[in-house]
């Protein structure tokens, strides 16, 4: 298994070695790895291991990030490794992100490869998802730059649970981030996913404010854990205040998996709700996701209400945009990243392997 050196750690005064990538502080003994797995102790020294492994690679819509204002149509060159800094009962990508086997990692790929085998697909971005990334950042952070030299952007599909310092350099390789703001109260991230809430917003606060990268957020809706009206208000007034109107929200269901079966699937009149109260309170772009539901997926313009980017699943329509991204039937400009004309990679899902 390759042990790759890592930047963000410091020693402490009893020989151990401090990880500084994120607020868990993973104190570790010789051999010991840190809760994520990815990062461990190695000859007095934190590494990275599995450095150029992954779970696996795919090529998959954009939307599926889910990302509907950046780059819509195109396919993403997907991949993560194994692990987690989060413990999330609820994760819906558990077989990955709560592995602690080294055989998860059975794909193998140098940043290099990556950029090529995705320019040769035809994908216009790479995503560092399935996990987060920021646990495997120095594999991540190389394999944007040899993107970026190809001129594929890329993208980071994230918890934001990452410490000052880690978050500047991993963000400053990215194009986009998908958020998971998996909540809106300290108990629940606490209680729910092994972590706090003001990190998080820690880091939303700094992609809005000090960075140039497009940002979209996530909220599983679990039912009678994180779907109150109250907790929604909350939630939305905080974005529209820190992040502005125009950060698209994404609201998708859950389904009972890992750790957390209690809750019932939610029902897609609560996605709905949920979308009508970040409206109120000034949100222009939400959405519902992990349910059919198309008019809730697609993208209408804020000014005069026409259809701007049609979605059925991750099948784009009809198509309301001028080539500079504005709406054909008022002008009125729609925030993202967009190109002339519409990706047409539509649904597909396809593995890659590298040999």
């Amino acid at each position: 298994m390759s042990k790759h050196p890592t930047q963000f750690w410091h020693a402490l005064p009893d020989g151990r070695v401090q990880c500084d990538v994120c607020p868990r502080a993973c104190q570790l003994h010789e051999g010991q790895q840190g809760f994520c797995f990815m990062r461990g102790c190695r000859d007095g020294a934190l590494v990275l291991d599995g450095y150029g492994r992954s779970s696996g690679f795919c090529v998959d819509p954009i939307e599926k990030k889910p990302l509907n204002h950046f780059l819509p149509g195109t396919p993403v060159l997907s991949f993560g490794t194994a692990g987690c800094n989060l413990a999330c009962r609820f994760c819906q990508n558990w077989d990955m992100s709560k592995s602690r086997e080294q055989d998860t990692l059975a794909a193998a790929a140098t940043p290099e490869a990556i950029a090529r085998r995705a320019a040769q697909l035809g994908c216009r971005s790479v995503a560092y998802t399935y996990n987060d990334p920021v646990i495997f950042l120095e594999y991540a952070v190389d394999t944007a730059a040899a993107c970026r030299a190809l001129g594929i952007r890329n993208v980071a599909v994230t918890a934001g649970y990452v410490s000052p310092g880690a978050r500047e350099v991993f963000f400053a390789a990215m194009d986009a981030a998908n958020v998971d703001l998996k909540a809106f109260t300290e108990d629940f991230y606490h209680r729910v996913c092994g972590a706090h809430l003001a990190p998080v917003l820690d880091t939303l606060r700094y992609l809005h404010h000090e960075t140039q990268v497009w940002v979209e957020l996530t909220t599983l809706l679990i039912p009678g854990y994180n779907d109150s009206d109250q907790e929604l208000d909350a939630m939305t007034c905080w974005v529209v205040d820190n992040l502005g109107v125009d950060v698209p929200m994404h609201f998708t269901a859950y389904h009972p998996d890992w750790k957390l079966r209690d809750a019932p699937p939610t029902p897609p009149a609560t996605l709905r709700h949920a979308c009508e109260i970040a409206r109120r309170n000034g949100v222009r772009y939400a959405y519902t996701g992990n349910v059919h539901d198309s008019a809730g997926d697609s993208t209408w313009c804020r000014h005069c209400g026409a259809l701007l980017i049609e979605r059925d699943w991750y099948q784009l329509g009809a198509w309301g945009l001028d080539d500079q991204g504005r709406c054909r039937s008022c002008g009125t400009p729609l925030p993202g990243v967009f190109e002339a004309r519409p990706g047409t990679w539509g649904p597909r899902r396809l593995p890659v392997s590298f040999g």
